[in-house]
C-alpha cells in the first residue's frame, strides 16, 4: 500500500486552526483519501488524560521541564497509536498541534534550551516529521480575544500576554528555520482567502 501523509497545524488558539483544518479534511476527502484527524495533546484515551492534566487552571503549580515532559508523553503516545499506523496503511493525517508548539511554547515560550526539547522529543516522534507544517499566522492579541470570547480559557491560554508574545515570535523564527517545510499562512484574511492559500501548498505536496 502507498504510503499516506501527514500535515500540521499550528498557530495561536484563536487563529483559525479548526476552520481551516475541517476545510482540508474535505478538499482531500474529495481528492479520494481516507482522512484522519488529531489533535494535540490528545486523540488517544492517554493522551487526553495528559491533556486534562496540562492544561487544567488548577495546576499552576506546573514545572516548566514537567510540561514539556507530558507533552512530549501525549505525543509518543499519538505517534504510536494513531500517526505512524495511519501513514503507513495510505491515510492522510492532519494534526491540530505537533512537536513545533514544543518549540514554540516550551522553548521560546518558557526558556527552554531547544536542544534539549529536540533531544526528547527524537523519542516521542519515532521517526515521524510531517509533510508540510502550516503556521496560522495571526498577532496573538487578535487570535485570544476571538478564543476567549468562545469558551474558557486553559491554563497555557491564562498565560500573560507577554509569553502568547513570546510564543508567536517563536513560530515565526521556526518558519525562517524551517521553510521547505513550514509554511506560514496569513490568518488575517477571510476564511475561504485563507483556505485558497493552504489548497496551493496542499496541490504541491500532493503532486
Amino acid at each position: 500500500m502507498e504510503k499516506g501523509g501527514f500535515i500540521t497545524v499550528e498557530g495561536t488558539d484563536g487563529s483559525g486552526k479548526t476552520t481551516q483544518i475541517a476545510f482540508m479534511e474535505k478538499y482531500l476527502k474529495e481528492k479520494g483519501f481516507e482522512v484522519v484527524l488529531t489533535r494535540e495533546p490528545g486523540s488517544t484515551k492517554i493522551s487526553e488524560k495528559i491533556r486534562s492534566i496540562i492544561l487544567d487552571p488548577e495546576h499552576k503549580e506546573m514545572g516548566y521541564i514537567s510540561e514539556m515532559l507530558l507533552y512530549a508523553a501525549a505525543r509518543a503516545q499519538l505517534v504510536s497509536e494513531i500517526i505512524k499506523p495511519a501513514v503507513e496503511n495510505g491515510k492522510m493525517v492532519i494534526c491540530d498541534r505537533f512537536v513545533d508548539s514544543s518549540y514554540a511554547y516550551q522553548g521560546f515560550g518558557r526558556g527552554i534550551d531547544l536542544k534539549t526539547i529536540a533531544d526528547v522529543n527524537r523519542i516521542a516522534l519515532d521517526g515521524m516529521v510531517p509533510d508540510i507544517t502550516f503556521f496560522m499566522d495571526l498577532n496573538p492579541r487578535i487570535a485570544l480575544g476571538r478564543r476567549m470570547a468562545a469558551s474558557q480559557a486553559d491554563r497555557i491560554e491564562k498565560e500573560k500576554m507577554d509569553f502568547h508574545m513570546k510564543v508567536y515570535e517563536g513560530y515565526k523564527k521556526l518558519v525562517l528555520l524551517y521553510p521547505d517545510r513550514i509554511k506560514s499562512i496569513d490568518a488575517n484574511k477571510d476564511e475561504q482567502k485563507v483556505f485558497n492559500e493552504i489548497k496551493t501548498w496542499l496541490d504541491e505536496l500532493l503532486a
